[in-house]
């Protein structure tokens, strides 16, 4: 009798700009748990955020995020007026994790767990999926295009293509990552249980403003229609025991953007809270 294959496990990471600091705060006690996953898929902060876990830098997130949020290099009007991009690409893609808070980048580079991202094509408005093993200048710039929200960020040119935020064509993965073979996933979302999308009238005010990327602004108005079979997929997939669901039980009160450090560190503490409190012997049976 041959012997059973294990069964690969995932991490899906949802976006949320700074509601990702709950997602950190669940990262971090998983990583002080010494838990270890084949492969991990992050949308927007999901991505940005999740790359600590494969260097293995617990701390690093809530850190840099404290340390420069009033600083106008790394999230301001100031920075979206001088350069087309609210969060510094320059600052926050090369000069914060070159000098000023440090990336393993050996460590990312030997952990053999994979890491993956998804950003939205600019032209077409569907979803890029890219599998990073390095994190080179390359790798930073596919992150950077994961979480670059439209208007607010210029498209990342990577290869000939424009990219932006992975969370306007498949905010949760999770389905692509079961395709690839991850067949046991824990889902981190950055809201509450029960959530559901509505479509919103304020999107019309922002066609003017894509007109030379009507693939996105599409994007954003059918958005709350697959994010919602998303969701309903995800609790399909909870009630067979293939996946486990970690999500705030209330709205987490902070805004996309924040720049104020002791907001960040509750929401932060939450995500800790919550993980903690997880019942250990599901997180044991998942593995």
């Amino acid at each position: 009798m041959s012997k059973m294959t294990k069964k690969k496990t995932g991490l899906v990471l949802e976006g949320g700009a700074m509601r990702g600091l709950f997602t950190a705060g669940v990262l971090d006690v998983f990583m002080e748990r010494g838990l270890k996953f084949d492969g991990l898929i992050g949308v927007s902060a999901g991505a940005c955020f999740g790359c600590n876990y494969k260097s293995g830098q617990i701390g690093r997130v809530i850190r840099y995020n404290k340390r420069f949020a009033r600083d106008p290099r790394y999230c301001s009007w100031r920075s979206l007026l001088l350069t087309g991009d609210l969060f510094g690409a320059e600052f926050c893609y090369r000069e914060l994790p070159e000098r000023l808070d440090v990336f393993d980048t050996a460590a990312f580079e030997s952990n053999p767990m994979e890491f993956h991202i998804v950003a939205t094509d600019a032209g077409s408005g569907r979803p890029i999926y890219k599998k990073l093993d390095k994190c080179d200048n390359v790798a930073l710039d596919w992150i950077r295009a994961s979480a670059s929200m439209p208007i607010v960020s210029r498209p990342v040119e990577i290869d000939g293509g424009k990219y932006l935020d992975g969370g306007l064509s498949d905010g949760i993965p999770l389905r692509y990552f079961e395709s690839i073979g991850f067949e046991r996933n824990i889902v981190i979302t950055t809201r509450p249980r029960g959530y559901r999308k509505f479509p919103s009238g304020k999107i019309r005010i922002l066609k003017p403003l894509l007109y030379r990327y009507p693939a996105i602004y599409e994007a954003l108005k059918s958005r709350h229609v697959w994010y919602n079979k998303t969701l309903e997929y995800i609790d399909e997939r909870v009630a067979q025991k293939r996946a486990i669901l970690i999500a705030p039980e209330k709205p987490l009160e902070i805004s996309r953007v924040c720049h104020d450090p002791e907001v960040m560190q509750r929401v932060y503490d939450y995500g800790r809270r919550t993980a903690e409190l997880f019942p250990e012997h599901l997180l044991e049976s998942f593995f």
